[in-house]
């Protein structure tokens, strides 16, 4: 589990691709240091598992599911990627509740810079589209966001300067391919309140909740 909360850009130096998965080799300064093998660690907002470590590299097995469902397949060797640890229960959860397992991608189709903020409006399916709410929570590659606006299509993000600086975003553009993680919550929640559950839209009615 983790918070969205980027501690350090990485970087790709190998891949080793075969017709079913790939193994990243990423450089790390800061995140490494107290990393061991067989932890978790967020890769561009990604749940990857840490399978070895030698000096300051760090090496990752990547399925065919993780590299179809996510943007990882347009990554190269020297890519930036954004790198964040798992979280420590007696740890602040400064941005939200984030798995790691992302559910699908989007593309970056406006930025504007507004005063000192930039906003990014990404397209993205109709099924990641039915969790997105205005005000509500995101993961972009890993990064806990705000949902500013949302269309019919596409929502946007109006990110400050700090998280620039901090993440890989500064290195996006239009057209380019993000990773995105709904709200954990949302999706539980429609689970629930599905006709084939017990748990109803009448049923909370009923019971006092408005």
């Amino acid at each position: 589990m983790f918070t969205g909360i980027i501690e350090e850009i990485g970087v790709i130096r190998k891949i080793n691709k075969t017709s079913m998965s790939a193994n990243f080799l990423i450089e790390s300064n800061l995140v490494i240091k107290d990393l061991k093998k067989g932890e978790s660690l967020s890769v561009n907002g990604i749940c990857l598992t840490v399978t070895t470590i030698t000096k300051n590299l760090i090496s990752v097995d990547v399925m065919n599911e993780t590299i179809k469902r996510t943007n990882f397949s347009v990554l190269k060797e020297n890519s930036k990627i954004n790198l964040e640890r798992a979280m420590k229960l007696n740890s602040r959860l400064g941005g939200h509740i984030v798995s790691g397992h992302v559910d699908g991608t989007g593309t970056i189709i406006s930025i504007k810079k507004e005063s000192i903020a930039i906003w990014y409006e990404i397209k993205t399916n109709s099924k990641i589209m039915q969790y997105i709410i205005e005000k509500g929570s995101i993961a972009i590659d890993g990064i806990s966001l705000t949902v500013a606006k949302v269309n019919k299509n596409s929502f946007s993000v109006s990110i400050i300067p700090h998280t620039i600086s901090q993440t890989i975003l500064h290195f996006k553009k239009i057209g380019s391919q993000v990773n995105i993680e709904n709200d954990l919550i949302s999706k539980y929640i429609e689970k629930l309140i599905s006709p084939e559950k017990k748990i109803s839209k009448k049923f909370l009615l009923e019971n006092g909740f408005y």
